[in-house]
């Protein structure tokens, strides 16, 4: 258990101060590989991909999803993979989520191509559900070669 605190604390940490110094610093998009990648201030009032949901329902949708991944993030996180993963994911929930209290939106600055500009916390989350799945793949292979072995 201590691995999924350290892990949700430091990307909860690094997410929320990405987000103070892009509020702080960045005022105009700033090129990085031309028009393809850069830094591009945005606020986003919506959640995943700008998606937008009526007002109080998409706050309740966020506040419940973060709870539910917590409790099983709780009682399923047996290995360490687990353990990242879930931690990236609620510590970057919690990033986004105290940076959509603080003024109603959150701050995305990542642009690259034409995918939706998204933030430090969306790459925790991200890489966090791909680590979930990526365990899950190794369970099912361990599963699936123990079989093989029994016949």
């Amino acid at each position: 258990m201590p691995i999924l605190l350290f892990v949700t604390a430091l990307s909860f940490a690094l997410s929320f101060a990405a987000k103070l110094l892009s509020d702080a610093y960045l005022v105009e998009r700033i090129a990085i590989i031309g028009q393809f990648a850069g830094l591009d201030p945005t606020l986003n009032p919506g959640i995943a991909f700008g998606l937008q949901l009526p007002a109080g329902f998409q706050e309740l949708l966020i506040l419940g999803a973060l709870m539910l991944v917590a409790i099983f993030a709780a009682k399923s996180s047996k290995t360490l993979l687990a353990r990242v993963g879930f931690g990236m994911i609620i510590g970057g929930a919690l990033g986004n989520v105290l940076d959509r209290l603080r003024d109603g939106f959150v701050t995305d600055f990542f642009q690259v191509g034409t995918f939706p500009v998204f933030n430090v916390a969306d790459s925790f989350i991200s890489i966090g559900v791909a680590l979930l799945l990526l365990e899950w793949v190794n369970e099912k292979w361990k599963a699936e070669r123990g079989k093989r072995k029994v016949q």
